[in-house]
């Protein structure tokens, strides 16, 4: 199998969910993690949290975040999906 060349873009949609009374610090804490990465935009719903950027480095940049996101606030559950090849655009989805 080939590997997906390192300037190919892909988006992640990300879910937490902390097991935790106060989540929401939880979420922010991810959400702060990703943004502060270069070279990727991060957009943010009531549901979800898109990341869009170059494959090979969002996927290093996410599993850094939920790794430090977890060992700050214990046991959270993370719901990824992820769209590799992806347009910045996807009929209109964003």
């Amino acid at each position: 199998m080939g590997k997906l060349p390192a300037d190919k873009t892909a988006m992640v949609e990300v879910s937490a969910y902390p097991l935790r009374d106060d989540y929401i610090a939880a979420i922010d804490d991810l959400i702060d993690r990703l943004s502060g990465c270069d070279h990727l935009e991060v957009t943010t719903n009531r549901m979800s949290t898109l990341v869009f950027g170059p494959y090979r480095h969002l996927m290093e940049c996410l599993t850094l975040a939920m790794e430090r996101n977890s060992v700050q606030f214990g046991t959270i559950s993370y719901v990824v999906k992820v769209l590799p090849k992806a347009e910045r655009e996807l009929n209109g989805y964003r």
